[in-house]
């Protein structure tokens, strides 16, 4: 291990995804998807190190040759947050941990270093997250976009695939919230998050972030204006390229 991090940065990059096999090695304008993800988050002034969290040789192999920093995990890890555990462990002097998704080419440095100040600074909260308003064009009751509702603080009251909260009457100023899939964890709350059993609302929701709510665990939301998109399918292929085509004319 090259340095001892006190705030990790871990893209876990797992090859057998069912929606988009081989996802983290599939090409975006001439380069794999992890290639993009890793360099983004290199951009961020806050982490002391990034690392690769992988099951797979190949994904391994193509990270050192890019120079990542990779730790093999095992394959029968039921959820991302297990994989940046594993990794985790493996660097005890990190006191702050960013789970960065792997398929977030688009990711904005300038976000992940505001979600590890909050988590840095904030004694309060043993998570962080991050949500940005929906977009017009988005549609609130597509139950692949989760939502959540905060509390005046900031702090996650729920989230949910179904659109929050219910309006009986119109209230202008209440915004609906996208969830994004980026996570900050304090190291303690992450070891303890793992531990913990599926809640019920976790199994019904198929949100993993819920087990931390029903267990009284805190999560801090970001409200960003940072709305990029993550690769889930192949068919979202042409319009990540779209979005990442101007990055390589800089």
């Amino acid at each position: 291990m090259s340095i001892a991090p006190t705030t990790l940065g871990i893209i876990p990059a797992r090859k057998a995804s069912t929606r988009f096999p081989g996802k983290p090695l599939a090409l975006l304008c001439g380069k794999p998807l992890i290639q993009w993800t890793y360099e983004r988050a290199l951009a961020c002034q806050s982490l002391d190190l990034v690392v690769i969290a992988t099951d797979d040789a190949e994904i391994q192999a193509f990270a050192q040759s890019i120079g990542a920093e990779v730790v093999m995990t095992r394959a029968d890890h039921p959820s991302g947050t297990d994989r940046i555990a594993e990794a985790a462990a493996h660097y005890p002097s990190a006191q702050f941990i960013i789970n960065i998704q792997g398929d977030e080419p688009l990711i904005e440095a300038d976000l992940v270093d505001a979600l590890a100040h909050t988590l840095q600074s904030e004694e309060r909260y043993d998570i962080v997250t991050a949500a940005n308003v929906f977009t017009p064009n988005e549609e609130v009751q597509d139950p692949n976009y989760v939502k959540v509702v905060l509390n005046a603080d900031g702090g996650a009251l729920y989230f949910s695939r179904s659109p929050l909260p219910y309006r009986r009457q119109a209230v202008p100023a209440l915004e609906n919230y996208r969830h994004k899939g980026i996570y900050g964890f304090k190291r303690q709350a992450l070891d303890r998050f793992v531990a913990l059993p599926e809640g019920v609302l976790e199994q019904a929701e198929q949100l993993e972030q819920l087990r931390a709510l029903e267990n009284g665990m805190t999560i801090h939301v970001t409200i960003t204006e940072d709305t990029s998109i993550g690769l889930d399918t192949p068919e979202q292929v042409p319009l990540i390229e779209a979005e990442l085509r101007p990055l390589l004319a800089d």
